[in-house]
């Protein structure tokens, strides 16, 4: 099965380098409304981020197999591949078009960078081995992830200029942090002695996670990829059977927080919620074919 966002944020970097709270009940009275994000001719299509404007990225698969980086306009595609490497992937995106993401370097290790004005940058905290950045907010704060010497994976925040933070989860075998709000609120996920992902709140402004168990009710994996202004989170989760849905979370920070789960209903073999912007829009991927075929999708609700 292609990857998800989400599943590239947890098995990419670790190649390279419980329940909620009972107040965090089911709301099965959203409405969600989809439609298809497809680019013509291209094997596969994964869309991971959106601003506010509505201008997508993800990365699609060529006909030849090839992973490039992109962005969408409406209909108008922008192919976005780092020229220091391979394989590239663009997760976010913030109001002011700067793009972050990953590529394969000569090493084959995943390397974070961000694309600004049509140029790129490596972002590399120190220590990495390898490195991938998640999200950006309209700050320039960036969070991602990255695997050190020891073959340890924690999560960033970088400042944008020269301050490097690492983010572990007290317990955790691994923490990425995956999203980032105006406000600061970063989501994280982290391995628990289980092997399930499970996901928390950090507050980026003290230093201090603040929920520390934000999962999905009824998940066996909870992976939480972007939040918005409000704190409204979505989520890719794993049933008992192994499949893949979204979820969305209202009012995530605050103890009366809801979540409603959705499925594009053309996703039968598997639907990853991985962002949102602050307009009511949320973006993904559904798979089909067993899983073998990955295409991208817009959600309103």
């Amino acid at each position: 099965m292609k990857a998800s966002k989400i599943m590239l944020c947890v098995s990419g970097l670790i190649l390279l380098f419980t329940i909620a709270a009972a107040t965090a009940a089911d709301a099965p009275t959203l409405t969600f409304t989809f439609s298809t994000v497809q680019i013509k001719n291209a094997q596969d299509t994964h869309v991971y981020g959106v601003n506010n404007a509505g201008v997508m990225v993800g990365r699609y698969v060529d006909s030849a197999g090839i992973d490039h980086g992109m962005k969408l306009v409406g209909k108008k595609l922008t192919t976005i591949d780092d020229p220091s490497g391979s394989d590239t992937f663009c997760y976010n995106i913030n109001s002011a078009n700067v793009i972050v993401g990953s590529y394969a370097n000569s090493s084959n290790n995943s390397q974070a960078f961000i694309y600004q004005n049509k140029h790129f940058r490596d972002i590399t905290p120190p220590g990495a081995v390898a490195s991938s950045a998640f999200d950006v907010n309209d700050e320039g704060f960036v969070i991602g992830g990255y695997t050190d010497s020891a073959g340890a994976t924690h999560g960033f925040v970088w400042n944008g200029k020269k301050m490097y933070q690492t983010v572990d989860v007290p317990g955790a075998s691994y923490t990425l942090a995956s999203g980032i709000n105006n406000n600061r609120l970063i989501t994280l996920n982290w391995g628990d002695p289980a092997g399930n992902v499970e996901s928390a709140l950090y507050n980026g402004k003290t230093d201090r996670i603040i929920q520390k168990r934000l999962n999905v009710p009824g998940a066996v994996s909870s992976t939480a990829n972007s939040i918005d202004s409000a704190g409204d989170v979505v989520y890719a989760w794993t049933d008992s059977t192994g499949l893949h849905h979204g979820a969305l979370c209202i009012g995530c920070a605050s103890p009366g927080r809801k979540y409603h789960k959705f499925d594009d209903p053309k996703g039968a073999d598997g639907t990853y919620g991985d962002g949102i912007n602050d307009h009511g829009l949320i973006v993904g991927v559904y798979f089909t074919n067993g899983g073998a075929t990955a295409e991208g999708f817009k959600a309103t609700y």
